[in-house]
């Protein structure tokens, strides 16, 4: 007589970025959760994986000149210019109240040259919270602010000057608006990143044509939303192919089957950044919906899904898991 079956067991959603270890994949994007105090009240700020703050700066931004923000069509263009009150401020008004939330803190900085990122990094080494660094050399909307994340060897340099700075585990957030991501990629990891987040926004423009003027009082900005998720998609792709570190998917996500997508492309966790925007709770609703969709492909956990896209093969082969493949 067969013995009963009990009910199975949840998925082992935790997440290991290198030296980071998460307890499930969903994030919060840099610049669209503020410090956190604005969404206690609606999210359970425990059980997100990790919160990544706005970038801070080593001194004081005002950012950019109004407008900054304009909505299109399937997403959000930004020119905020890294408007924060700086590191010091930081550290004494916003770090103790975010420690206090119970997720995990991952620090987003940048700086205009190398020099300031070893500062920043140096100056947070050792502060009790932080759980990693997050290095912003992909910022769109500030002078030179995609310069460190758009030359290999410079994101390398970065990379290891930081790494060289903190005991941290660093993570590299990279830009789309390059030739060839996968080789910025292999600079990070060559440079000792544990992650690379994947990706910030791609460059646009909004014009009113009928002042003959662009919207934006920066001119171009940064495009966020489901508009830009193919190409998130496809970085992610590129990159898995290139590095075995792992990935921080962002771009776009909306739905469970974009974390999906992201998922079985490569991304070992993803962020979310626009939909917080339309839906504060989005990132709730995704990590509620996360166990029955890995359900749905019988995956005992998230790692046993991560990187499982099947490629076409050349005629003749079987199909093969783009976690074997590795461009040279």
């Amino acid at each position: 007589m067969p013995l009963p079956v009990g009910p199975s067991l949840p998925p082992d959603l935790t997440v290991t970025l290198g030296r980071l270890r998460l307890p499930n994949p969903i994030l919060v994007a840099s610049g669209t959760f503020g410090y956190g105090r604005e969404m206690a009240g609606l999210v359970d700020l425990r059980r997100l994986g990790g919160i990544v703050p706005k970038t801070i700066t080593p001194l004081p931004r005002k950012g950019n000149v109004p407008w900054r923000t304009v909505e299109t069509a399937s997403g959000l263009l930004n020119s905020i210019g890294l408007d924060n009150d700086g590191v010091d401020a930081f550290l004494e008004k916003q770090l103790p109240w975010l420690v206090g939330c119970g997720a995990a803190v991952i620090v987003s900085i940048a700086g205009a040259t190398f020099d300031d990122f070893v500062a920043l990094a140096t100056r947070l080494d050792g502060v009790p919270g932080i759980a990693a660094l997050e290095l912003n050399v992909s910022c769109p909307n500030v002078s030179h602010g995609i310069d460190m994340g758009s030359d290999p060897e410079i994101c390398r340099r970065v990379v290891a000057g930081v790494r060289g700075a903190t005991s941290l585990p660093v993570l590299a957030k990279l830009t789309p608006n390059v030739t060839d991501i996968a080789a910025v990629a292999r600079g990070a990891s060559d440079g000792g990143a544990d992650a690379v987040t994947v990706i910030n926004t791609c460059q646009g423009m909004a014009v009113d044509w009928r002042r003959r003027r662009p919207l934006l009082g920066n001119v171009i900005g940064g495009l966020s939303g489901p508009a830009i998720k193919p190409i998130a998609l496809r970085c992610v792709h590129q990159i898995r192919r290139a590095v075995d570190i792992p990935i921080i998917g962002v771009g776009g996500i909306m739905t469970i089957d974009d974390c999906m997508e992201f998922f079985v492309t490569g991304a070992s966790a993803v962020q979310v950044g626009t939909a917080s925007f339309a839906e504060p709770v989005a990132s709730m609703r995704l990590l509620d919906e996360l166990p029955a969709a890995l359900a749905a492909l019988d995956a005992p956990s998230l790692a046993a899904i991560v990187g499982s896209l099947q490629l076409p093969a050349p005629t003749g082969s079987p199909l093969s898991p783009t976690s074997s493949v590795h461009a040279t």
